[in-house]
């Protein structure tokens, strides 16, 4: 008989007992995540009765896999922009939350005489929410479509960016076991700049590449160059002192901006699900009997703790960006467990030896209870928040309705100041990040090549030169980008302190820019200093003169952008309304959903009017895809059809009612574009006001025929700080009442025009 290597009989025993058990759990209704980790521990040594494994290395080895191939899937869902566009309120609330469970994480584990090391592990660990149980939990529910589950949503986005710079900081404090300040800010900024070359130069290339290659790559052919590209970067970023896992979340971010990111997803899921599965089998097999029944008053405590910190200061965070009561408590109630970063922060405290063998079981034991106890939480918190609601003071509007709704400002009021200083600082960075990269590019592999092959002064001359063309382009972006922008000429005519301001701006960025020249002449030409600066300037002109380096500037960053957005065009296009009008209304108690209509839909064959959603559910119907045409505010008339797309606006409550009452499935809904005569008709929302002495003053919506004359929808008005989202056709207008109008942009745009010529109401601004 052929004997079999210990690893194959291992993973059998394995892949045997995972999937039996997972089985059983998707049979009872409870996370996959938890299948896997009984699984691990009834294969673990620690059951004599049941088959077990012989060799704990070769499953850490499959383990280690794993985390890199989550991280990798995790990447390619994450994506920068898509940070960007979840906004301030993930942000805020995502750094209260992660910041306070870290601190008290700390203080909890010296409290129970742990050391330095493995209170500081336990804070990091006790700070991260398991994407995957809320998913399930919210999927479930059917709760995916509510305000404070997008908000949920963006803050663990957040906190996946802000893992993988633990992860990175832990590290460094494992290693050196001090706590150096300076060291691990040093490592921050490594860390950061790294990240921004990889992201720019991986944008500039990779989605060229793939497009160039698109008619070669089948399926087989794309996963191996996905899995290559992955372990290429896992392989460079251990080399230059960073963890696997960081290397694979960043190849994963980059190719989630090209065209190719679903396919690829798609096609490195059952990798991610079979290593994935290992690695959350390996954590099982870590939970020890033993440990459990000593430490069952700290794994007691520490339940406690998360149960009551993760949601007491989420609901704080998200209150603290600005929502209000009910909002913030059912987010906060939601992000009440620990989950797979958890594991993965302790595995990584292992590995470098720092922390004590017991925790890990003890944090997985806690994360297991916490995963069984998160429905039980998301649905205790409306009655929660209705409590917290009914006992604030009406004096306190803003904490009850939050003060994003209460002290929203319109959107034409921006600072001109702001708006060209925020742009201005994010392109300089990149591109002086950029600049320096070439620097370091070419003094270690260039610089010192020509030197070796070109000796005495020239050698350094044609360094000097080589250096300073590549990085010319780049700093000429520095310094003259966004000179002659709309808000650069406002500032600039409005008065003489602003152009001195301009000009001081200006300068420092040229002052970058020599910086940068200096850095590549003085080591060549060390006792030629002052020379240096005076050759430094006469480069400085040349760069802003030569009309070369504009050029090759715009072309290069016409191509970044580019790929950049490619993307996000196409989803756009395919899209019933632009992603950024949801975006637009994070403030409101406003938002946009889209549903697919069930062949076995009561409302099929009835008309709008017939069904009066907006009585029955309070939501407005603002488009209506059939095939491959959309009918964008659509009237009373229209007949519903099976598999109909229709995207409506509304409150939660509205658009769950809605739901409830259409039976609609969510799992399939797709996205379908038209163009019709060459312009795309999407969905876009504009804010109007009426002035004072407007004939709009103390007229309906039905008395101004406003859907007809217009074929634009009120969906929202804003009354002396108040939101108003009940609108009725009876509904009466007011001096000041600022109006929320969704239609197709003409139709916004002739909104004056056609309401009636008589009437005055100003177009305050688009929202594209």
């Amino acid at each position: 008989m052929t004997h079999l290597p210990a690893f194959i009989n291992d993973l059998a025993i394995i892949l045997i007992t995972a999937g039996i058990v997972t089985i059983i759990f998707k049979w009872l209704k409870q996370p996959i995540v938890l299948g896997y980790i009984v699984a691990g521990f009834l294969a673990s040594p620690y059951i004599t009765w049941l088959p077990s494994i012989s060799d704990m290395e070769n499953v850490k080895i499959w383990a280690e896999i794993g985390v890199i191939f989550l991280l990798f899937a995790l990447g390619l869902e994450f994506s920068f922009k898509k940070l960007i566009d979840v906004g301030g309120t993930a942000a805020i609330a995502t750094f209260i939350n992660m910041g306070s469970m870290i601190i008290i994480g700390y203080i909890v584990g010296k409290l129970l005489g742990w050391s330095f090391m493995n209170s500081i592990f336990l804070g990091g660990m006790l700070s991260m929410s398991s994407t995957t149980i809320i998913i399930k939990a919210f999927n479930d529910m059917g709760l995916q479509k509510n305000k404070f589950a997008g908000i949920v949503f963006g803050m663990l986005i957040v906190e996946d960016l802000a893992a993988i710079l633990m992860m990175v900081l832990l590290s460094t404090l494992g290693v050196s076991k001090k706590f150096h300040g300076m060291e691990l800010f040093d490592e921050l900024l490594k860390l950061m700049f790294f990240i921004l070359v990889w992201f720019v130069f991986g944008i500039f290339i990779i989605p060229t590449l793939l497009h160039r290659l698109k008619k070669l790559l089948n399926d087989e052919i794309l996963l191996v160059v996905a899995v290559g590209m992955c372990l290429g970067m896992v392989l460079f970023a251990s080399s230059i002192g960073f963890s696997a896992p960081l290397g694979a979340f960043i190849m994963g971010s980059i190719l989630a901006e090209t065209i190719e990111s679903k396919h690829i997803e798609h096609l490195i899921e059952p990798l991610k699900n079979l290593f994935g599965a290992i690695f959350f089998v390996s954590v099982g097999m870590t939970i020890n009997p033993i440990v459990i029944k000593d430490y069952a008053s700290t794994i007691i405590l520490l339940t406690c703790v998360v149960l009551v910190g993760r949601v007491v200061f989420a609901t704080l965070g998200v209150m603290a960006s600005g929502q209000g009561i009910r909002i913030a408590t059912r987010a906060g109630f939601s992000l009440a467990q620990i989950g797979e970063f958890s594991f993965i922060i302790a595995a990584l405290g292992m590995s470098l030896g720092v922390i004590s063998k017991t925790l890990y079981p003890i944090i997985v034991t806690v994360s297991v209870i916490t995963t069984f106890t998160t429905p039980y939480f998301i649905r205790m918190s409306p009655t929660v928040a209705n409590w917290l609601e009914g006992h604030t003071p009406d004096k306190w509007e803003k904490l009850i309705k939050g003060y994003a709704a209460s002290s929203y400002k319109t959107v034409n009021k921006r600072n001109d100041w702001i708006k060209l200083l925020k742009s201005v600082l994010i392109f300089v960075a990149i591109y002086f990040v950029v600049c320096f990269a070439i620097l370091l590019l070419f003094q270690k592999y260039i610089t010192p090549f020509i030197i070796k092959n070109i000796h005495d002064t020239w050698g350094a001359i044609l360094a000097a030169i080589a250096t300073i063309a590549a990085m010319a382009p780049f700093m000429r972006a520095i310094m003259m980008k966004k000179n002659r922008s709309k808000e650069f000429k406002n500032l600039w005519n409005d008065n003489n302190f602003n152009r001195g301001a301009l000009i001081s701006l200006i300068v420092f960025r040229i002052g970058l820019c020599v910086l940068l020249i200096l850095m590549v002449l003085i080591p060549l030409f060390p006792s030629m200093t002052l020379l240096m600066v005076i050759i430094s300037l006469a480069i400085i002109t040349m760069v802003i003169f030569i009309q070369g380096f504009k050029t090759q500037s715009r072309i290069i960053e016409a191509h970044f952008m580019e790929n950049l957005n490619s993307k996000q065009m196409l989803d756009e296009s395919k899209a019933a309304i632009l992603p950024t009008v949801e975006n637009d209304l994070l403030s409101k108690d406003i938002h946009i959903e889209e549903f697919e209509i069930s062949p076995l839909s009561p409302i099929i064959g009835k008309t709008l009017r017939e069904l009066n959603f907006r009585q029955k559910t309070g939501v407005n119907i603002i488009t209506i895809i059939r095939g491959g045409i959309k009918n964008n505010i659509p009237d009373g008339k229209e007949y519903l059809y099976p598999y109909d797309k229709i995207v409506v606006s509304g409150s939660d409550e509205e658009i769950q009612n809605f739901s409830n009452q259409i039976e609609v499935q969510n799992d399939n809904i797709a996205q379908i574009s038209h163009k019709k005569n060459g312009r795309e008709h999407h969905i876009r929302l504009s804010q109007y006001i009426v002035e004072p002495g407007s004939e709009m003053i103390g007229k309906s919506i039905h008395q101004l025929e406003i859907r007809e004359k217009t074929e634009c929808m009120v969906i929202g008005i804003d009354r002396r700080g108040i939101s108003l989202t009940s609108i009725t056709p009876h509904l009466k207008f007011e001096e000041g009442d600022i109006l929320w109008l969704a239609g197709e942009k003409d139709k916004l745009n002739a909104f004056e025009a056609n309401i009636e010529h008589n009437t005055s109401i100003h177009q305050k601004n688009n929202i594209d």
